[in-house]
């Protein structure tokens, strides 16, 4: 008797637990689900855009043509090509090649036995479906490569990518320690002021900054694009300022009684600790510069040898406009070294947000 309530308690509790696993498992699959749907959602774009760039311009405009990159059959006949569908006969379905176009009527070939009579279908032609299969186009990736000038335009865009990066580390580095370590009269207001140039439109500025920069005769050169980038700007040296302040000033102090000066405290004690935010910043930077191009076009307008990677790929785009599988694949090409920096740097990237503004 005993025994048999012993083990009914036991059958109880285990139900329990049992729904409860059951619960969580079902959350989790929902979860999951979710996460999958607004990742397809969120890719979508990116999957269209890489069929695209493998398909044929007349798959483009081919109707019932597959979203996926696919090629249709045909067959040469007497020097001319001919297209092949799927035609319902007595024997059942067959890919045959229209020979002869008809309102009501139709001729078509065997592809197996071209010279045999024609056969004659009763229907219309354009309700027939062709018979496609996947055919990735890699020829338009080595099309776009050699008519927009990769090479030469890749170097261009490293090297404004690189300067310019350089020129903000620097100087947001500087700016951005001053502000999180130094007590400075009105540092605060100084501080504020930075930040409000964030909502100061560059359409404000472009005119009288361009202008500056025809009267100092730098426009068509690299001048006007690295040069300002010395002189750090409101959103990096927020970036940097935040994670500058989540590292304890006892470090600082403790360096200070070893003798260690401000220059020494901030190259020997704080950048080492800021490499999760430094790639980080390297990462926006780079991605940001990769992608700039009002600043390339007008003042590099005049200078073809000198554009970016931004600028060819516009003009590209105007002149290959209705070859859509084109201007897919080299803008793919194009987004290659970014996202295999993100790809290398997301480790960092990642911790960098994630310290910033977070105290220790």
């Amino acid at each position: 008797m005993v025994s048999r309530m012993l083990n009914s308690t036991r059958s109880a509790s285990k139900r329990p637990r049992s729904t409860r696993a059951l619960r969580e498992s079902l959350k989790s699959v929902i979860v999951t689900g979710l996460a999958v749907a607004f990742l397809a959602l969120f890719l979508s774009p990116f999957l269209y855009m890489i069929f695209t760039a493998l398909k044929t311009k007349e798959q483009m405009s081919a109707l019932g043509a597959p979203p996926w990159p696919a090629s249709a059959p045909t067959i040469t006949y007497n020097g001319e090509e001919y297209d092949i569908y799927k035609v319902p006969t007595a024997d059942g379905i067959e890919n045959l090649a229209l020979f002869k176009k008809g309102l009501t009527e139709s001729a078509f070939i065997d592809p197996a036995n071209p010279d045999a009579e024609p056969i004659q279908w009763s229907g219309s032609w354009r309700s027939l479906e062709r018979p496609w299969s996947f055919a990735p186009h890699w020829e338009n990736f080595v099309t776009g490569w050699k008519q927009i000038n990769f090479p030469r335009m890749f170097r261009n865009t490293l090297f404004y990518a690189i300067m310019t990066e350089i020129a903000v580390l620097i100087s947001c580095t500087l700016v951005a320690y001053g502000f999180a370590r130094f007590r400075i009269p009105g540092k605060n207001f100084l501080f504020t002021l930075l930040l409000a140039t964030v909502f100061l439109p560059s359409s404000v500025t472009v005119i009288p900054t361009y202008a500056f920069f025809v009267k100092i005769h730098w426009v068509g050169t690299w001048l006007p694009l690295i040069v300002p980038a010395f002189f750090a700007n409101a959103f990096d040296v927020f970036f940097l300022r935040q994670f500058f302040m989540s590292i304890p000033r006892d470090l600082d102090e403790a360096a200070m009684l070893d003798g260690a000066g401000p220059v020494r405290i901030l190259v020997s004690i704080i950048l080492p600790q800021m490499a999760p935010a430094i790639i980080a910043l390297s990462t926006f930077h780079i991605v940001w510069a990769w992608n700039d191009f009002f600043g390339p076009l007008i003042y590099l307008t005049n200078k073809p040898e000198l554009q970016p990677i931004s600028v060819g790929l516009q003009k590209f785009n105007s002149i290959h406009n209705t070859n859509p599988n084109l201007t897919q694949a080299t803008s793919l090409l194009a987004l290659a070294v970014p996202m295999v920096l993100f790809i290398f740097a997301q480790r960092y990237f990642i911790k960098g947000i994630v310290f910033t503004g977070v105290e220790k």
